[in-house]
This record gives C-alpha cells, structure tokens and sequence, in this order.
C-alpha cells in the first residue's frame, strides 16, 4: 500500500518537472544534476565508512621517570616563602611586642615603627586595628598592611583607612590612603545554651548583630525572662568588608537582612524590607510588620536588673511591689521614647530625680526616672525612638540605671506585655504583594542559614 502510494507520488512528480522542463530546461537539469551529485556523495561516505569493531586495537606503555629526590627539593629551595601572618592591635603594644606576636623577627622594622611618622600611626589611636603582615623564611618584614576606621569620621560607615609599611631594595616606606568599605551577606544560626549573646558568640556572629535580632523579636519574645534553653536563631546580615576582611572596629554591624527566632517551639521571622515609599521595616513571612505602637524596651537590648514584681527596695530596706521594669546600663547610656506621644512632664520628681513622662494615645502614658540628662520640653510632639534623655543616678538610686514605667489609665502595667499586644502597622497592599514574591527567595536564605550550625557564619 504504501509501495504504491510513493510511485504515484513519484509519477505527478516526474509529470510536474516534465511541464516544468518545458518551460525552464536548463534549471530543471541543473538541479537534477546537484541532487543525483548529493546522493552520490552520500552513497560514498556512507560506504567509505569502517565498522569501528573492525580497527586494530594496540596497547602502549611507556616508562615515565621522576626527577630524584634532592632536584625537587634543590627545585623548591629556589622559590621563596612567604609568611602571613594577621592579629588586632592592643592598647599595651609596642612596635617590638606587636611585631614579635605576628612572629616578625626585624629590628630594622621595629625602628622604623618607632622613627617613622607615617608608621607610627600604627600604634596611635584607639586599638583594634586590623595587621596583617608578609614576612621571608628568617622572619623578615616584607610588608604590613593596618587597616582601620576612617579617621575621618564622617567617612566611618562607607570608608577605612588603609596604612602600609614595604620593603623595597632595602628600605622601608610607610603609606596611608583611604579605601571604600564593601557589603558582603553572610549567614549564620545558633542554639541557646545560656544567653543570645553566648550563643552569638559561639557563632561567630557580631554582637552588633545580636542586639538586632533581641531588638527586631522584642514584641514576640521577652529575652529577658522567656528564653529558654534550646531555643535556636537563624540570621541573614549585611557585614561591611575592608579588603574582603570583615572589619572589627565598633562600627562593624551591618544590618540584619532576615532572621527566625525559635522560642519554646514557636517560629518567629523577619525580613527586611522597603515599601513603595522608600521606608524600610521588619515584617514577617506572611507580610505583617514588626512594628508595634509600642517598643518592648526604651533602650537597645539591655540587662535587666529589677523586673516588674515584688522587690526588697535598695534605699528603704523593705518589701515593695515594683511597678516598673530597670534597666542596668552605664551613665549616659541614650534613653528613648517607646511610642509617639506628647511630653506631659520633664524635670525632677522626688525619689524618682529627673523624669519625663509621656502621655500616648487610648489615655496610655510612660515613665522615664533617675536620667542624667533631659533632652526634652514639656509640652513637645515626639515619636517612637526619640531620645528624652540619658541613663543616670539621679533621685534614690544605688547606680546608674533607667527605671521606666508603662501606665493605662493611671495603672502600672508590665510593659513587655504591653508592647506585645500593641497594635502593629501594616505594609500596604501595593507594596505587599512584591514583599511576598521577595519573601520566597529569603526563606531560602534562612534554611541555608539554619544548616551552618554550630560551625560558625559564612559569607555568600
């Protein structure tokens, strides 16, 4: 059947280049002629081709031989090593001591950190600084880089100042220039064990870091009171990098990109995100915002010294309910505002010595007692995070602290727990659904962060 269908194909075929050659002889031999040529050539390549099974097979071995032991070594003695070596200045180095620990064995270097000018800014200043130094086998200085904090404060958030001592024909030359710092996102996690800053320590992670994650999980978790033994942390943050090498000096904390907080087998997250108005926040997974009304602390994560409960009072020697929460921190220590409000008083108060309390909405109001300083005037408009004063002794107090109450309709309440069940602020619906296209990338991000474990942050 299908033997004749192609005949009869084939015949209207010949019938058709018959009409054709008719009126256009010579292309319809033309073409003809190529096609015939094409099977041709087709026929011969594929009968010129040998059956691979047919080749001869032979097997050839060869002897290579190695050059002896004492060329390759006489071979390696011909390059020359170099040692590198990195530690952090300390405020009781001197050139020699500072040297000796980085296992530099110079004289001549140790001179010229004492004599030179430039060199000297070394061991000048605050310590901290970053030295990483090139030495020969003998332990001869080849070069020292220092890198440290822009001295140009201004510059400290994007730049670093870059000191460096070489070697050349002999001699020592000291240069200083400044460097642009880079961004690099790492990860990291970690498992409670006693306190987060223990845990973030082990891991390897920034304390800066560590204050952001209390800070950002405050209204879901009371770390002070509600941590618990096993509870685990995964992070994604920004560090800033001089070199490649993430820099120690104190303004070294990136932001925190993301983060999970689980706490007694509850998942908390956070990502960091700016809506459509260019305004950057905290907002869960889902899209809801971390941001409370309220914030749990009127300072950066803090120890807590007196909680809200039942205490011996430190001055009059006797039980007394504590309807506030102190905060144990060094005098001058920032204290600011935990909501918008107006400034109903600022000045002294008795026992409580310099005060200033706001009044809030839904007729809430805050304390804050024994400040050093008052940075407010009654009567002013404030916002959530402005600061109305300073940690300080002032009034009846053993130390330095804050003590800072939240009151409802005149009633102490814990403040903690007012701040958690504040009212949170909504990421608007235009910017939501990018925050979720975005939020699946980041969760990624926080399983790949979660199975560093105990080994430590690394960077993408």
């Amino acid at each position: 059947m299908k033997s004749s269908v192609f005949i009869e194909r084939a015949v209207s075929a010949a019938a058709g280049f018959g009409r054709l050659g008719g009126r256009h002889p010579r292309s319809v031999a033309a073409v003809v002629a190529l096609c015939l040529a094409g099977f041709g050539a087709t026929a011969y390549g594929i009968a010129a081709a040998p059956d691979a099974a047919d080749l001869p097979r032979r097997l050839v071995t060869e002897e290579v031989t190695h050059d002896d032991i004492a060329s390759q070594l006489e071979a390696l003695a011909e390059h020359e090593l170099e040692l590198h070596r990195s530690d952090l200045t300390r405020s009781s180095d001197t050139a020699d001591s500072l040297l000796r620990r980085l296992g530099v064995d110079d004289p001549d270097a140790a001179a010229f950190l004492r004599k030179d000018p430039v060199a000297r800014k070394l061991l000048e200043g605050r310590p901290g600084k970053m030295v990483r130094v090139v030495t020969a086998a003998g332990g001869e200085l080849d070069e020292l880089v220092a890198r440290y904090a822009a001295t140009d404060a201004t510059l400290n958030a994007t730049h670093f100042t870059r000191l460096k001592v070489s070697r050349l024909a002999g001699r020592f030359y000291a240069t200083v220039e400044t460097g642009a710092l880079a961004s690099q996102v790492r990860l990291g996690s970690g498992t409670i064990s006693s306190s987060l800053f223990a845990a973030t320590d082990e891991a390897n992670i920034p304390d800066a870091v560590a204050v952001q994650l209390a800070e950002i999980f405050s209204t879901d978790v009371d770390f002070h009171r509600e941590l618990r033994r096993g509870d685990t942390f995964s992070v994604v943050y920004e560090t800033l990098t001089a070199d490649g090498e993430p820099i120690t000096w104190s303004s070294a904390g990136g932001r925190v990109l993301a983060g999970e907080f689980v706490n007694k087998g509850r998942s908390h997250s956070a990502v960091w995100f700016k809506d459509d108005l260019g305004k950057g926040g905290y907002y869960d997974l889902s899209g809801q915002s971390k941001r409370r009304s309220f914030l749990a602390s009127p300072m950066e994560f803090s120890r807590v010294t007196s909680g809200f409960a039942m205490r011996m009072h430190p001055v009059l020697n006797q039980w007394r309910a504590h309807k506030g929460v102190d905060y144990g921190a060094p005098r001058g220590t920032p204290v600011r505002a935990v909501g918008d409000g107006i400034v109903d008083f600022a000045g002294w108060q008795n026992g409580y010595g310099n005060v200033v309390e706001v009044r809030h909405s839904n007729d809430r109001s805050t304390l804050y007692a024994h400040l050093s300083r008052i940075d407010v005037k009654r009567g002013q408009r404030i916002e959530q995070g402005t600061h109305v004063g300073a940690v300080g002794a002032t009034g009846w107090a053993t130390g330095p602290h804050l003590h800072f109450e939240f009151k409802v309709a005149g009633v102490q309440h814990n403040p903690v727990a007012i701040a958690q069940a504040s009212e949170a602020i909504e990421l608007a619906p235009a910017s939501k659904v990018r925050f979720l296209e975005m939020a699946q990338a980041v969760k990624g991000q926080l399983d790949a962060a979660e199975s560093v474990g105990a080994s430590g942050a690394y960077a993408e």
